[in-house]
């Protein structure tokens, strides 16, 4: 891991100042802090802001933000005007990203900084990842991928450098909780948002709540469990109210990308 640590910084320091699309999670908090180490005041961290943003999201990157002494750029995107985004088709991700890098690359140009980077890593590079073609067609790089460092070495070093979120779980936008094929609209979007951060405020570890239309069905780890079966009464009564019929827990319990399951 030492070897892949040195290997970031090189390759960090190549760049002439660069924009990181930052995300507050894990793996773009430990690609900014080593960027803020080798760059200086020529690191740029900028935040999508949008519909699709889960909730509490927006303050863990100003804290990291702040802990690191970054400068830090908030960008209003609108991913819902793109019809191919909204469609929700497999490739989803790809609009998204599409709209995004170029926004940032607009960002880097202003600033006369030279690169765009992002936190791909080299696990993400054996998932189903349409964004990652958005990244290469705008030339965008991903440092942790190039050094080769893998999601437990990225949460290893995030520890080691006191960074709050080393142990954050992944927490990508509201649409990955919609599968395939179901438009995405802003009634949609809320009806999750609020289901989730309702059931976050007493239910411990990661969780989603995937939208199946009037079907809620609930992806918990291990350690919410049994709080859930005590409370499933009360569970059910409040995602119902929130235009649920029917509210299912998952056998199979919480694992990242189950839309992706039948692609």
């Amino acid at each position: 891991m030492e070897d892949k640590e040195q290997l970031l910084r090189t390759i960090l320091r190549g760049f002439d100042g660069a924009v990181v699309a930052f995300s507050g999670g894990v793996d773009s908090s430990l690609l900014l802090s080593f960027a803020v180490e080798e760059l200086g005041g020529r690191v740029l961290a900028a935040t999508a802001v949008s519909e699709t943003l889960p909730p509490g999201e927006l303050d863990g990157a100003r804290l990291v933000v702040r802990l690191l002494g970054a400068r830090h750029r908030l960008l209003e995107t609108a991913e819902l005007s793109c019809p191919e985004f909204a469609a929700n088709t497999p490739r989803r991700c790809y609009h998204c990203k599409r709209e995004l890098f170029g926004r940032l690359r607009e960002v880097a140009r202003a600033a006369a900084l030279a690169a765009v980077l992002d936190g791909t890593n080299a696990d993400d590079a054996r998932d189903w990842r349409p964004g990652r073609d958005a990244a290469r067609e705008l030339g965008v790089r991903s440092p942790l991928l190039e050094a080769g460092l893998t999601k437990e070495e990225i949460r290893a070093l995030a520890r080691r450098r006191g960074l709050p979120n080393w142990d954050k779980p992944a927490e990508p936008c509201l649409s990955s909780r919609i599968p395939y094929g179901t438009p995405i609209t802003p009634p949609v979007l809320e009806q999750v948002r609020r289901a989730e951060t309702y059931l976050k405020s007493f239910l411990p570890g990661p969780l989603r709540v995937r939208h199946h239309g009037e079907l809620a069905r609930l992806e918990l780890g291990p350690a919410a469990w049994e709080t859930a079966s005590r409370r499933r009464e009360e569970i059910h009564r409040a995602l119902r109210e929130l235009g649920y019929t029917y509210v299912t827990l998952d056998l199979a319990g919480y694992r990242p990308g189950s839309l992706n399951e039948t692609i």
